[in-house]
């Protein structure tokens, strides 16, 4: 991968796992949701209007693809809101960073035609393992742990999904990346409205507690998934995905200390691991 490809994703992981802890601090419902959404699309679009203006009109493959982007990730918010609502973030987060690569490569192999180099395999095989053992030793018990892996898993197919998902619309349908992103923020915010009108006393609470919270939410969550839907127009899903997973590595940081989650030392050993397959699968290619 090039330098500037390994840039995108470095700092798509940064942004990745700030919106997360803020997702699990402020620890609210879909009112967080539709609450980030519509701030979202309020922000960029500034951008997404001088994209548009500038872009071919759309056919009716990009449209299917641009809609079935929305409900997928609509899906992954939600499950994501209630998962960190029962669950911890240093397990949930962890374990689904390490299934959504797995199948993502899967899906770009089966139906986008990528090619998986033993080089990149064995990086994304590292990482994947490292994440994956960091859900031992969790605290809260046995079931709470596989509870807490359970949600992680479901969250995991559904990254999954979309990752394969968008990289088609953006690599073979050429849909901007930024208009891919923004149609989710204004899709959710529309599919979501009907709620937050049922619920407008608890989102004005949520606002009024944890503005700043749902400010950075809003920011980094499209800026975080904006950079990686550009580098998969000119990177392969099978190495961007793995790399990704450096956003694991500040969950755990996150989760372990400012969330008071635990098991510092024995996590950070793990996020070692994974950096040492970040390191090789930054050399391939």
């Amino acid at each position: 991968m090039s330098a500037f490809g390994f840039a995108l994703v470095l700092t798509a992981a940064f942004c990745h796992a700030t919106w997360n802890f803020f997702v699990k601090r402020i620890a609210a419902g879909p009112e967080l949701v539709w609450l980030f959404s519509v701030i979202s699309a309020v922000l960029y679009f500034p951008l997404a209007a001088f994209v548009w203006v500038n872009s071919d009109p759309f056919t009716a493959k990009q449209w299917l693809f641009v809609g079935g982007s929305v409900l997928l990730h609509m899906a992954y918010f939600l499950l994501l809101q209630f998962a960190y609502g029962k669950g911890d973030l240093s397990v949930i987060y962890p374990t689904a960073r390490a299934t959504g690569p797995i199948l993502s490569s899967s899906f770009a192999i089966l139906f986008l035609g990528e090619i998986l180099t033993p080089h990149i395999a064995m990086g994304g095989a590292i990482i994947v393992f490292g994440v994956l053992m960091l859900t031992r030793g969790a605290g809260g018990g046995r079931q709470h742990v596989l509870t807490s892996a359970g949600f992680g898993l479901m969250a995991g197919g559904l990254i999954g999904s979309y990752t394969a998902w968008d990289a088609y619309a953006v690599s073979l349908l050429l849909v901007p990346p930024l208009l891919l992103d923004y149609a989710s923020s204004v899709g959710r915010s529309v599919l979501l409205a009907p709620l937050a009108m049922r619920h407008r006393p608890q989102i004005a609470r949520l606002w009024r507690d944890h503005h700043l919270g749902v400010i950075a939410i809003a920011v980094f969550n499209p800026l975080a998934y904006i950079l990686v839907l550009f580098a998969l127009t000119f990177a392969p899903v099978v190495m961007v995905a793995p790399l990704r997973e450096l956003s694991v590595v500040l969950s755990v940081l996150m989760g372990s200390i400012l969330l008071g989650e635990g098991h510092l030392k024995q996590r950070l050993s793990w996020a070692l691991v994974i950096l040492g397959g970040v390191a090789i699968l930054a050399s391939s290619g």
